[in-house]
């Protein structure tokens, strides 16, 4: 059967996928094979390229936004969508993280909703969680934190609003998209009463090769400097008394080289995150 006959002979429709912190060993099994089924991807900028190479046969658009750079509209993403799914092909749109996190999903499974399009939504590993995590940074610890927030950094209004009003140290705060705003993030938050010596983190890149990470105290936050070529990967703040739990649980989790590679990828060489010991 060609291709067009396969095209016509199906519904169209629009998968919303998230992609994860970076490895592609982290997608679910569900978003695995929505990838090898699709004809047509729209992707993001901080999508890791290994994830999209689990699509060989589907067309891939890039509708990325970064900052600093002329970015699509997102009414334009929206038209997309639409247009591929009523020509009856199978469009997934991958974002990196979980769609629903800070990632516009809703708005587009809104879109799709509005024009009469059938849409899917698989949950992909938000990086507020995973990025933490891969430099042995738990969110949430009995005694320590209860609880945790997730911010968008950018523009600013969105965490000085509510980090004005809260309790320092009460919860854990992760701020997204924080990279380029770490510098206004402490200064905002000296000024706002915070404790000089709360510990902070700053993780960038997640889980992909290039992951990096730092630990130390809010007041040095701002004067962190990351290194060059890590400085266009994504990158977040962490708020909060469970960094201090870092060091300890990356020792706790970490693995001898005997046991690093996985039988099933014997030559693969593993990720510095999978090592789980901060570079």
């Amino acid at each position: 059967m060609s291709t067009t006959s396969a095209i016509a002979g199906r519904t169209g429709r629009v998968i919303l996928l998230g992609a994860g912190p970076g490895d592609p060993d982290l997608l679910t099994v569900r978003a695995a094979r929505a990838l090898a089924d699709a004809d047509l991807l729209l992707y993001d900028a901080l999508v890791d390229r290994r994830v999209l190479e689990l699509a060989p046969h589907a067309q891939r658009f890039f509708v990325g936004k970064r900052r600093g750079r002329a970015a699509m509209e997102q009414s334009t993403i929206n038209a997309l969508l639409i247009r591929a799914a009523s020509r009856r092909r199978v469009v997934v749109r991958v974002k990196a993280g979980d769609p629903f996190v800070l990632g516009r999903g809703a708005e587009e499974a809104l879109a799709c909703e509005a024009a009469g399009i059938r849409c899917e939504v698989i949950p992909g590993l938000t990086s507020a969680i995973a990025g933490p995590a891969a430099f042995g940074i738990p969110v949430t610890h009995r005694g320590v934190a209860p609880g945790f927030l997730v911010l968008s950094a950018a523009p600013s209004i969105h965490y000085e609003r509510v980090l004005a009003r809260l309790v320092p140290g009460s919860v854990t705060v992760v701020l997204m998209m924080a990279l380029a705003a770490r510098t206004a993030i402490t200064a905002f938050l000296l000024e706002a009463g915070w404790p000089a010596d709360l510990p902070a983190a700053i993780v960038v890149g997640a889980t992909s090769p290039g992951a990096w990470s730092w630990t130390g105290r809010l007041d040095a936050l701002g004067d962190v400097t990351v290194p060059e070529d890590r400085a266009e990967l994504p990158g977040l703040v962490v708020l909060g008394h469970v960094v201090s739990l870092s060091e300890a649980v990356t020792r706790a989790s970490a693995i001898d080289s005997s046991a690093a590679v996985s039988p099933q990828h014997p030559s693969e060489e593993e990720a510095p995150w999978q090592r789980r010991r901060v570079p």
